[in-house]
């Protein structure tokens, strides 16, 4: 399983990207893989304002719907327009399968995240 060691994660099975104040984030291949393929990603507020924790969308698998968590707070400024070709998500998951961007409101937040190497232990690889 490819963990990226640049990456923050969270128990939920998504990760961030921080570049400055914007934390790119997206799904972990772990959750790909427990989800199975991945048909369909709804994220109904482009613009919402979230709290570390909040749901910010959901993801349709050929498995399951899932809810997906923000793992850090502060505002939407962008979502990845996956919905024509959402298969991306499970070709890509760490690349062009992002799901949003968060402008973050308090940085701090990150240390509550794991690393690569908690991530690992968290789902057993």
């Amino acid at each position: 399983m490819n963990v990226p060691e640049d990456l923050k994660y969270t128990k939920d099975h998504e990760w961030v990207r921080v570049e400055g104040n914007i934390g790119t984030v997206g799904l972990t291949e772990h959750a790909v893989g427990e989800l199975g393929d991945v048909v369909y990603v709804d994220i109904p507020d482009a613009t919402a304002s979230l709290a570390q924790g909040d749901t910010f969308g959901t993801v349709e698998a050929v498995k399951t719907v899932a809810d997906l968590y923000a793992p850090v707070g502060g505002t939407l400024t962008e979502v990845n327009p996956i919905n024509g070709a959402p298969d991306i998500v499970n070709r890509d998951p760490y690349g062009d399968g992002w799901l949003v961007k968060i402008e973050m409101t308090d940085a701090g937040e990150l240390d509550g995240l794991m690393s690569a190497a908690e991530y690992k232990a968290h789902t057993g690889q």
